[in-house]
């Protein structure tokens, strides 16, 4: 039996142990803290700093020992564990002693039980870049939607866990400006209403639809994933013109009820899968795909890894084919 996806508060702590060696300089602690494994890796933020095994192991304390005197503020800390693996990422901001410069910097650790001792094998630091500056774009439209889901908020939401939808239609503002306000308008609600009927012939709630797209919850995986599977199938049967191309990302975890967010990490991270997706894809998160891994009736393609914006580190995300 696959074992389930956890929230890990022990993990959290153990990076916070780290982080805090890392910040007091503790050689000693770092060394005991890092995997015996020559499979431990890392990778920092600088051209260069890619070190595994041994090498890692041993000159990390001198590397740490450079390091000018900093700041530390975290802004967020997470962490999950599923049998003798877990992963945690951070975000926190740091302002150099010897510039004065606050710069956000995004840590991802993966770590492993050796002797029963929760032990670093991989960790991954990393400064954002802003899509202006990469891809020359923002992304706008899954933003919107988001932030549209936690005006919507209501305190009757049920905490658990969850997995999360987010659709939207691919170059929706050149088909509007094509076909004009009134088809286009048209156009949109027929799609909304088939998304609706997909989601909920799969028990799925549909939260949110805006403008083109459209935020939903299921309370299993496989659901969700059957779902996305439906709505691309039935979409590229569709006869109208012109054809519309979704995109779908899918992401499970812990509902956290807050007053002022919705699904917490949970709905953020599912939008982001959403916008790495390609048209007519459905990208899902490793979380997602692991608790419906095994014999199964959904295929996957290749892993591959990607960054999020506003997340930590690299992400792997599968391709459900459908």
């Amino acid at each position: 039996m696959t074992q389930p996806v956890r929230p890990s508060p022990e993990l959290i702590a153990v990076v916070r142990r780290w982080n805090e060696a890392v910040h007091a300089k503790d050689s000693a602690a770092l060394s005991n803290m890092l995997s015996t494994s020559e499979y431990l890796r890392y990778q920092g933020s600088a051209e260069g700093e890619s070190w595994s095994g041994s090498l890692f192991r041993k000159g990390f304390p001198d590397h740490v020992a450079e390091i000018p005197e900093y700041d530390w503020d975290e802004h967020s800390l997470e962490a999950f564990e599923c049998g003798a693996v877990g992963w945690a990422h951070c975000v926190a901001t740091l302002r150099f002693a010897s510039n004065e410069k606050a710069m956000v910097h995004r840590f991802t650790f993966v770590l492993h039980l050796e002797d029963g001792v929760w032990k670093i094998v991989h960790c991954h630091v990393s400064n954002p870049v802003p899509n202006m500056e990469k891809i020359g774009i923002e992304h706008k439209a899954l933003d919107a939607l988001v932030a549209a889901a936690r005006d919507g908020f209501r305190q009757d939401q049920r905490e658990g866990m969850a997995s999360v939808m987010f659709t939207d239609i691919v170059n929706s503002s050149a088909i509007a400006e094509m076909l004009g306000d009134r088809i286009w308008t048209d156009a949109v609600q027929k799609h909304l209403d088939l998304a609706r009927d997909t989601i909920e012939a799969q028990n799925g709630k549909l939260v949110k639809s805006l403008g083109d797209g459209t935020m939903s919850s299921f309370s299993s995986a496989r659901a969700a994933l059957t779902a996305a599977a439906e709505l691309q199938r039935r979409n590229a049967e569709e006869p109208d013109e012109p054809p519309l191309q979704i995109r779908i990302g899918i992401h499970t975890g812990d509902v956290i009820q807050t007053d002022d967010d919705f699904f917490g990490t949970v709905v953020n991270k599912a939008a982001r899968v959403a916008a790495a997706a390609a048209p007519g894809e459905i990208c899902v998160s490793d979380a997602t795909q692991l608790l419906v891994g095994g014999p199964s009736e959904l295929t996957f393609s290749a892993p591959r890894s990607v960054t999020l914006k506003g997340l930590p580190g690299d992400h792997r995300i599968f391709g459900l084919k459908w």
